[in-house]
């Protein structure tokens, strides 16, 4: 298959020639994919079960509670609503592999953090042991779907452990497809709901081009036939992690022009603002902050820089680490930038941190940006105040004693339950996640509560510096102008740099 085949000349095979009418559908995973893309399944194909299994058995009592183990905009209400009709949640996982005509594997593929590729690998355990576990309980004639991100050719692997069950049951047989996930937490279900494509890659044959055609019609329910795309298998798997290097090597490119943009007068957001109006650029990811974090950019990208090691492709590899190595750099940098501002020393001060998601509109913590500037802050012996409307204490502190110890967060680490209860006293406010709350405070009447003279650092660059100063405070923020001109010129002097857009 290629991506030309947008035609309909794969539904000539017969319907039934190997697989049934896909009418059952199990999900290996109730995690960040495999919840939201069943929720929205169920919604949208009404004639289908869907059955969403975990070995976890508190994860999913979670998700037939009242509350679900993620919050995603929108997801609550469609699992709420299909839950108990055609969408399940379950922990028996062997029951569930037997009943279904198609199965999804959408469980965590984790950087290696041993052996060989260590660092850089995904880890392909959790992967390989699903395989093992529908072998063993398939029963029959099973379309296995890769849905977890995973390195090219890893279906060869999984299609290679499928097989050899196959070899000792006649009534088995599989077909191994890619469906690479492109959802962007805080936007999931508008994602699945509409999406820019469906990418679906099988293998080139009779039995292939059925199985592919089987998808399909699952995705036919909805989304339109032009935007599913079909292609082999390794093309497929490729392309994810081609699209999540490319969104990644768009957020460190104007994070290293912010910090030009710091250095010459320039103003990064308006710099953004130019650039993208070249349309062989387009306006999307170009806006400047602390970092990228999440499950999927920075795994992603070290998987690209495995792949490319381990086809002797050095350049290329070296290319797709600096990606990773200007995000690191970011980050250290806002850090630095914040205990330079603070007269070189934070130690003793309290400062508020405003945000723990890597993200607004989710609660997943994974790579946040915020792990790594509070722990270049706890090194410094910062006292941390922490507010996030979606992110648990509990989830805060278990993430931190990770980089810097359960004794420094103990000692270091407070957790509140509101915005102005974190403020109270600091010295500095620092926002790291763009929640829209945060644009709306009353910061006049926070600045009243803090010790004097008040900063705020803008790694996200929502807030309106122009205001903040006339408040009072002292304000930071990523690419623009620095301090000491305003307090200098009362506007930017062109030889100190400039921030000629007081809305920003």
């Amino acid at each position: 298959m290629t991506q030309k085949d947008t035609s309909l000349e794969f539904f000539t095979f017969p319907p039934s020639s190997m697989f049934r009418e896909v009418k059952n559908i199990t999900c290996v995973g109730a995690g960040y994919v495999g919840g939201p893309t069943c929720a929205m399944i169920a919604c949208k194909c009404p004639d289908i079960r869907v059955t969403v299994v975990d070995m976890n058995a508190e994860k999913i009592a979670q998700w037939n509670s009242d509350e679900l183990p993620i919050f995603e905009p929108g997801l609550e209400e469609v699992v709420k609503r299909q839950r108990g009709t055609n969408l399940f949640f379950s922990s028996d996982v062997p029951k569930a592999i037997r009943e279904a005509d198609l199965i999804f594997i959408s469980v965590n593929t984790p950087t290696k953090m041993y052996g060989r590729g260590k660092g850089m690998a995904p880890d392909l355990k959790y992967v390989e042991s699903v395989a093992r576990t529908i072998a063993e309980h398939a029963g029959g004639p099973k379309i296995v779907v890769e849905k977890s991100t995973v390195p090219v050719r890893a279906a060869e692997s999984i299609k290679t452990i499928l097989m050899e069950a196959q070899k000792h049951n006649r009534e088995l047989h599989f077909q191994v497809l890619s469906n690479p996930e492109f959802l962007a937490e805080g936007t999931a279900m508008k994602d699945l709901a509409k999406p820019d494509r469906v990418l679906i890659g099988g293998e080139s044959s009779p039995e292939g081009y059925e199985a592919v055609s089987h998808l399909v019609r699952v995705y036919e329910h909805w989304v339109d036939r032009s935007r599913i795309i079909t292609t082999n298998t390794w093309s497929s798997e490729l392309s994810k992690l081609a699209a999540n290097a490319f969104l990644a090597q768009r957020i460190s490119s104007i994070n290293a022009i912010s910090a030009i943009c710091e250095a010459t007068g320039a103003d990064v957001s308006e710099v953004a603002h130019a650039v993208g109006y070249d349309s062989r650029i387009g306006n999307k990811f170009l806006q400047a902050s602390v970092g990228f974090g999440g499950s999927c950019f920075q795994k992603d990208v070290l998987s690209l820089v495995y792949l490319c090691e381990s086809l002797n492709l050095g350049k290329v590899a070296n290319y797709w680490r600096g990606v990773i190595e200007i995000n690191d750099w970011q980050r250290r940098r806002f850090a630095d930038k914040i205990v330079g501002e603070l007269f070189n020393t934070v130690a003793g001060k309290k400062i508020a941190i405003l945000g723990f998601s890597f993200k607004k509109n989710t609660g997943d913590t994974r790579e946040s940006s915020a792990i790594y500037v509070a722990k270049h802050l706890l090194e410094e012996c910062a006292e941390l105040s922490f507010y996030d409307p979606k992110v648990t204490e509990a989830q805060i502190r278990s993430e931190l004693a990770l980089v810097s110890g359960k004794e420094t967060v103990d000692r270091l680490v407070k957790v509140h339950s509101n915005a102005a209860q974190a403020c109270e006293k600091a010295h500095a406010i620092v926002i790291l996640t763009e929640w829209d709350e945060f644009k709306t405070l009353d910061y006049a009447s926070i600045y009243k509560t803090m010790q004097h003279p008040s900063a705020i650092f803008d790694g996200r660059l929502i807030l309106d510096k122009k205001q903040l100063r006339e408040i009072g405070f002292r304000v930071f923020a990523i690419g623009s102008a620095p301090e000491q001109a305003y307090n200098m010129f009362g506007t930017a002097g062109c030889g100190s740099g400039g921030d000629s857009s007081p809305n920003r």
